[in-house]
């Protein structure tokens, strides 16, 4: 019996075994998956949450029952991958060993790793944070304490899950602000330590004005060394300021600590691995998909999606001693939320940059590529339901693996921007 085992049980990881455990034999093959929690969330929907357009039931299910009969399901935190042993070893001291290893424990913010942030008085001095369901919920509740004053959005640094939604929160908090009759006493403000809300040519012209015409003041270029609690502000590097009465800031992501005790990981703890197949490097057993690789594009669900479609071939093909065939091009989708019943569509790859026009089908849409519509929101939410029962199970959704140029047009780029993408930019406009 040959033995496959997912460490992690999140979008990826579930697909990952939902889509392999009717294609290898049961006679031939056992699939464990592993994961320290015993639920599953729906992570877009934090977002949604401090909002009150979620409330936090609706976005947990309990792991076990969305995960295919047939595959065994454990409930362990990992320690280690034993490379040499071909084994991974829990904190219980429990080994499992394995002749393909699939590395789905995506990355999680870490508030340690920035002075200030993981302080037990945090919450009370205005600092939040939305990359949590109980993060999410506390922030809900200080929103509604909320009178007005200073409200700080706070990007710390890429790669973190769901790029842009620091960038949704600020949209959505203004048009918030205006609903409850609160953005005229209220100052908000972007901090971000790159050089703009956007960098490349394109999303920069189509979206950068939001900002302006929302009177959402920007502060690039700020790399921050700490949060003062005592005097509620930011600190960067340069020894630059800004103060806040409500802080809601993203902390810095990494990938899982067995990653890094197992020598699989880069400084941030994700796994390395070739962009189009995700075999780890230096190894011929080992993958890692979804959050938890380091390939050079977003780290979001859609991501997973259409690596996890590549994968499968390729793994059925690997494990006869066959060359894998499909190539992963980087391909994403994702909605913006930008308040006032509205979402902005974007759509890339590794090496084209977000375009503007129709999807999925030209002049049809019915969905709009870099520009705002009610029927993008209405995608957005939608997708819950397509999560739920669709994605997770492993169900064929009709949109291509592989990024398609059909409906995009890309006007005349302004003098002396080039158009390519860089996965700095990627992590920036997308979600």
């Amino acid at each position: 019996m040959r033995r496959l085992l997912v460490l992690g049980a999140g979008t990826a990881g579930t697909m990952v075994v939902n889509r392999l455990r009717p294609r290898l034999p049961r006679d031939e093959w056992e699939i464990t998956i592993v994961d320290q929690s015993e639920v599953h969330h729906y992570q877009p929907g934090y977002l949604f949450v401090p909002f009150g357009t979620y409330e936090p039931e609706e976005i947990v299910k309990p792991r076990r029952r969305l995960i295919k009969d047939g595959v065994r399901q454990l409930t362990g935190v990992i320690e280690e991958v034993v490379t040499d042993a071909h084994l991974v070893r829990l904190a219980d001291g429990t080994e499992l060993p394995y002749d393909q290893l699939v590395i789905a424990t995506g990355t999680h913010p870490n508030p340690d790793e920035t002075p200030g942030l993981a302080e037990p008085e945090a919450k009370q001095r205005g600092v939040h944070s939305f990359y949590t369901l109980e993060d999410a919920v506390a922030l809900r509740d200080a929103m509604e304490r909320f009178d007005g004053g200073r409200l700080v959005v706070n990007l710390i640094d890429l790669p973190i899950k769901c790029p842009v939604a620091p960038l949704e929160f600020a949209f959505l908090a203004e048009a918030w602000l205006r609903e409850r009759g609160l953005r005229e006493r209220t100052e908000v403000t972007y901090v971000t330590p790159l050089d703009g809300a956007f960098t490349k040519p394109l999303a920069a012209r189509e979206l950068g004005g939001m900002f302006d015409e929302r009177g959402i003041a920007l502060q690039p270029d700020f790399m921050l060394e700490r949060v003062d609690l005592d005097e509620q502000q930011l600190v960067s590097y340069d020894e630059r300021e800004v103060p806040f009465d409500l802080l809601v800031t993203v902390p810095l992501n990494m990938g899982a600590a067995y990653v890094a005790r197992s020598g699989l990981g880069d400084e941030l703890n994700h796994v390395k691995v070739d962009k189009h197949t995700f075999l780890a490097d230096g190894h011929d057993d080992i993958f890692a998909i979804g959050d938890a690789a380091n390939l050079p594009t977003s780290k979001a669900g859609s991501v997973a999606h259409f690596a996890v479609d590549v994968f499968v071939d390729n793994v059925l093909r690997h494990v006869e001693g066959l060359p894998m065939q499909e190539r992963f091009d980087g391909h994403a989708n994702c909605f913006i939320e930008s308040g006032d019943g509205k979402a902005m569509l974007l759509d890339f790859n590794y090496e084209t940059e977000p375009l503007l026009g129709s999807f999925p089908l030209p002049e049809i849409g019915p969905l709009k590529l870099l520009g705002e519509s009610e029927a993008n929101h209405l995608g957005k939410l939608a997708f819950r339901w397509i999560y739920w029962h669709l994605l997770l199970p492993g169900r064929p959704l009709p949109l291509a693996t592989s990024m398609s140029m059909v409906g995009k047009r890309r006007p005349p780029a302004p003098s002396g921007n080039g158009s390519s993408t860089s996965p700095r930019d990627l992590q920036e406009v997308s979600l």
